[in-house]
């Protein structure tokens, strides 16, 4: 089954009508990889070393991991990513003090960091777990969650996104890149 999608019009260099092939890709990033296509040692496109250009859509921090889209459709970057569309993106995150009621309902309403305010967001504390919860963000401000548990005195360990959109990370290995399947791309078009 085919896993890119296929626009009908196109020229090439030499004048010929040819279908472009959009590529869309998701990478299970570990710690360590810097999202940018600047030549630089440890960046993610040479982690993913994909024999087309593709481009990040969005970021996650150096020191974070997990789920991030790649693709050369450029015209969905923008209206993924940009806050006032409203995506989500779902994050298991580790810190370093045992959860408190009143640092979860907190977080969930919106926090000051520096100039900024957070919007509202949903988060749950991970079952049998003290230190470990779940949070669904439709903004991305650099390094929020980090900043908004900085607020309350707790330090992240670990940050893992597990789904943009209707993305899943699923049973994708750190460091593993696949194709989105057809299903998920269909569903990413009509959500965007």
């Amino acid at each position: 089954m085919p896993n890119k999608k296929i626009l009908p019009k196109s020229l090439s260099p030499d004048g010929e009508a040819r279908k472009i092939k959009y590529v869309y890709i998701v990478f299970n990033k570990p710690a360590g990889i810097i999202c940018t296509c600047e030549k630089t040692e440890g960046n993610i496109i040479d982690a993913v070393n994909y024999p087309e250009k593709i481009l990040p859509v969005g970021r996650l921090d150096k020191d974070s991991e997990g789920l991030i889209l790649l693709t050369n459709d450029s015209s969905i970057i923008n209206k993924i990513i940009h806050p006032d569309f409203e995506h989500e993106k779902e994050y298991v995150v580790t810190v370093n003090l045992p959860l408190r009621n009143q640092f979860i309902k907190l977080m969930s309403e919106g926090v000051k960091i520096g100039d900024a305010v957070t919007k509202p967001c949903i988060i749950k504390a991970e079952p049998n777990t003290r230190r470990i919860f779940r949070v669904v963000l439709k903004q991305g401000l650099n390094r929020q969650i980090r900043r908004m548990c900085s607020v309350f005195d707790y330090q992240v360990i670990k940050l893992q996104r597990v789904r943009v959109m209707n993305i899943k990370i699923g049973k994708l290995k750190t460091g593993e890149w696949r194709h989105l399947f057809e299903d998920e791309i269909k569903e990413l078009m009509e959500q965007l």
